[in-house]
């Protein structure tokens, strides 16, 4: 499963039922689960870990060292769960010492082609980034977010679970669960109501999360206020979840 013109460092760990293409190199301190596929011209640098069923296509760099001028060489990390599609040209690198060390990527994510995921990232599950969006380094995104093609995401930024972002948006400040972004900079422009029908959230949830975005954006309330303002539907999960989010911002959300 291995082509000939491959290069496999002999510390790599390579697990069952890997294809590896021609002219793809796998370096030293990288490790491969099961199932994996990689295309041709693929370049994996260490320290890595991919988990299993990964499809990674062809002149993708996976684990290289990141662009940030205060790296020094680090034996940082980057950690990829499983059943994720890395599309043509996607560049994802490892973390620093300034944080953490890794950059996390979760499972059942899909980057489509040229695709940048900067150091020390962290992506949760079933993310979509479309062509060309880029996230710089420390950015965290959350479950089910969706970033449309060039998306251009500032460092330190959070993008809240189910978030959605419209093509060419500028992300400067945080964006919080199920809020639709768009412009540059981006702003608020609504509910993501379909993403909240999708995920088959409950109509009293939707309902709920509804009226907290209202509380947030539509009645000129402060943050305090609008926490404040929620009443029975601050024990509604996703409430919780996108007002958790909304209190422990640190750049603040985009308003």
């Amino acid at each position: 499963m291995i082509d000939k013109l491959a290069f496999v460092h002999p510390d790599a760990k390579i697990g069952a039922n890997v294809t590896i293409g021609p002219w793809t190199y796998i370096g030293a301190d990288v490790e491969i689960g099961d199932d994996c596929h990689l295309s041709s011209h693929v370049v994996v640098r260490g320290p890595t870990v991919i988990g299993k069923g990964n499809r990674i296509f062809q002149f993708a760099s996976v684990g290289e060292d990141c662009q940030d001028k205060k790296y020094a060489g680090e034996p940082t990390r980057l950690i990829i769960g499983d059943n994720n599609v890395i599309r043509e040209s996607v560049t994802i690198h490892r973390g620093t010492t300034q944080d953490k060390g890794e950059t996390i990527i979760g499972s059942n994510n899909l980057f489509m082609a040229y695709v940048h995921i900067a150091h020390d990232c962290v992506v949760g599950n079933n993310v979509i980034m479309a062509n060309n969006a880029s996230i710089a380094g420390h950015v965290h995104v959350g479950d089910w977010a969706i970033l449309g093609g060039m998306t251009g995401v500032h460092q330190f930024v959070h993008i809240g679970a189910h978030a959605f972002t419209a093509g060419y948006s500028l992300i400067l400040q945080d964006v919080p669960p199920f809020v639709m972004a768009s412009g540059q900079p981006a702003i608020p422009r609504g509910l993501n109501s379909e993403g909240l029908k999708r995920r088959g959230f409950s109509k009293e949830s939707q309902l709920a999360v509804r009226r907290a975005y209202k509380s947030l954006y539509r009645k000129g309330l402060t943050i305090d206020e609008a926490v404040a303002a929620l009443g029975d539907d601050a024990q509604d999960e996703q409430v919780k979840l996108m007002m958790d989010f909304v209190v422990n911002s640190s750049r603040g959300i985009i308003r």
